[in-house]
């Protein structure tokens, strides 16, 4: 399989497992212990479909258009956001607070929200080529 299509895979399926993970959590109002694991597996497909497009820009050796840039930058924010989010997820179930498992949906929603962004973006960049 080319690199291109690999990278596509690895991030539409961070998109369908964090997507799974943060609107089943929503829907029962509830952090469990198999959002975490999806989480978890939706930042690992994320980063390594990150990683592959960062050598796929490196092999072209071109400067980064300013759309390139702005999908870079909130790239690298929204990977930094569900890192920080599936850790703090790690640490609620851990810790077993009743509020705090209940609550997490919030923080869930907002991280996914903003992930939403460069992918949206790196879509749209894919339909203009």
């Amino acid at each position: 399989m080319p690199i291109t299509s690999l990278s596509v895979v690895f991030i539409v399926a961070a998109f369908a497992l964090y997507t799974l993970a943060v609107w089943a959590e929503r829907l029962v109002g509830r952090l469990k212990g198999w959002h975490l694991t999806v989480f978890w597996l939706g930042f690992v497909a994320d980063l390594a479909g990150t990683w592959l497009m960062t050598r796929i820009a490196a092999a072209a050796n071109q400067p980064p258009d300013l759309v390139s840039a702005v999908h870079g930058i909130t790239g690298a924010l929204a990977l930094l956001l569900m890192l920080s989010h599936c850790s703090w997820a790690s640490v609620v179930l851990w810790r077993g607070d009743e509020v705090a498992i209940r609550n997490f949906h919030r923080f869930s929603t907002l991280a996914w929200g903003v992930w939403l962004v460069p992918f949206v973006i790196g879509g749209a960049m894919q339909g203009f080529r």
